[in-house]
């Protein structure tokens, strides 16, 4: 028996891309720009430094890189397995800084980012279908070895830069708190 509606997996694709895209973009152009109230790369860049990840500015650039980008063009859905990977990425490192709260976000848990790392990463691995950029230009950004390397490059250096995050986190607490001045 044939699919009764073959557009509906297409025009379901178009909603969640540009549903799941604008909510990414919209949260990596606070951190690039402090849009929507954000902190833009300054106040970003700080809060990432506080969070662990340094250099700070580096780490907000590609934060705000790989949500605003990614965000974007899922929403296009343009090179989207590269998109859907580089946002994941931007995911997996807020979902360490929340990890220690638990999982429900009413807790300051990780529950959000995972779900949005794991749309875009489905969204990235599926494919845009055909209401895309991606199926207008043939797929050319949209290639099986496009969708190998865009996952395991972003996710070498997710493990990279959580782990970073967490040696420094650990010797931050191995050397204690700064010592208490001598009265003079």
């Amino acid at each position: 028996m044939g699919q009764s509606h073959p557009n509906r997996r297409d025009l379901g694709l178009l909603v969640l891309r540009v549903g799941t895209g604008a909510v990414l973009a919209a949260h990596g152009t606070q951190k690039l720009f402090g849009w929507f109230g954000g902190g833009g790369v300054e106040g970003t860049s700080k809060a990432m430094e506080a969070m662990g990840f340094r250099p700070g500015r580096e780490s907000a650039v590609a934060a705000g890189l790989g949500e605003a980008g990614g965000g974007l063009l899922l929403a296009l859905g343009l090179a989207t397995p590269a998109a859907g990977a580089a946002a994941a990425g931007a995911m997996t490192g807020a979902v360490a800084v929340h990890a220690p709260a638990g999982f429900f976000a009413q807790g300051g848990g990780y529950e959000y980012p995972a779900f949005l790392g794991f749309v875009a990463a489905a969204i990235g691995v599926t494919g845009a279908g055909r209401y895309s950029l991606d199926h207008a230009t043939g797929h050319v950004l949209d290639r099986p070895w496009v969708v190998a390397t865009a996952f395991v490059g972003t996710a070498l250096a997710a493990a990279a830069v959580i782990g970073r995050r967490a040696e420094e986190q650990a010797a931050t607490e191995d050397a204690g708190p700064d010592p208490e001045p001598e009265p003079a």
